[in-house]
């Protein structure tokens, strides 16, 4: 169980991004800003890796946009012979700092999934998520961070025996240490 949480918590890494003020007339490349997330689990029926690079672009003092894209690889050790996926994506996004440590973020999601079904068989297919909510960052220092978000994907469907989310929840919980480069 405590796997499992910790795979859906990962140790992710986003860019960062805060309360420190732009000068008065910043060129372009005191606004762009980059990061990334990384997560890893392993366990005794899988074993999981992920890798998020993103850069972002700080279009006024509150407010930034950017694209994060995504890879993700699965190894499922139940199976024999056992089952490895990949999985890509790529979410563009907004973030608005309301005050302080507290932001709003939205995010558009397209996930190219592949998955296993019952008789052991892969399976490839997109999915596509629009996920809003809120979040803290916390600075760290002047290139990290601690922060922590909530969205919730106004796309979820749950799965059934005809389809298949690659989300158990619309609820996407994201928390961990930034890593500004």
């Amino acid at each position: 169980m405590l796997l499992t949480i910790l795979s859906m918590l990962g140790t992710v890494a986003f860019a960062q991004w805060g309360e420190e003020e732009l000068s008065d007339k910043p060129d372009w490349k005191e606004r762009i800003f980059t990061g990334g997330g990384f997560g890893a689990s392993f366990g005794s029926y899988y074993d999981y890796v992920s890798v998020s690079p993103l850069i972002g672009y700080r279009i006024t003092q509150k407010l930034a946009g950017g694209l994060q894209v995504q890879y993700r690889y699965t190894n499922y050790k139940q199976y024999s012979p056992k089952i490895s996926t990949n999985d890509f994506g790529v979410s563009p996004f907004l973030r608005f700092s309301l005050f302080g440590p507290i932001f709003l973020h939205a995010e558009y999601e397209y996930l190219n999934y592949q998955y296993v079904g019952a008789g052991g068989e892969k399976f490839r297919q997109g999915f596509n998520s629009f996920m809003a909510g809120g979040g803290f960052f916390q600075p760290l220092g002047r290139r990290a961070g601690f922060y922590a978000l909530a969205l919730y994907n106004f796309s979820y469907r749950e799965g059934n025996a005809t389809t298949y989310s690659p989300y158990n929840s619309p609820l996407v919980l994201r928390v961990g240490i930034t890593a500004g480069f």
